[in-house]
């Protein structure tokens, strides 16, 4: 039941983060680093990390926070 609720309140999130990690990994196989010195791009797992990270980060911006309007709208 509370493994539910978590999902439904950061599914936004958990979607982000999933589609970074697969844009992350696509990026190193067919964009990375040639000569292997770029910290993020030159290893895979640095790559699927990041895009995770930033995939999650980008996609929660998009998530209605109802509890937080509804007390800004209460002290107004």
């Amino acid at each position: 039941m509370m493994m539910q609720t978590f999902i439904k309140k950061n599914l936004l999130t958990i979607i982000g983060v999933t589609i970074g990690a697969i844009a992350g990994f696509l990026y190193w196989k067919f964009v990375g680093c040639n000569t292997g010195t770029c910290s993020i791009t030159s290893n895979p797992i640095n790559s699927t990390l990041y895009g995770s990270v930033m995939g999650g980060l980008i996609f929660s911006m998009f998530k209605n926070n109802k509890k937080e309007k509804n007390e800004i709208s209460r002290n107004n």
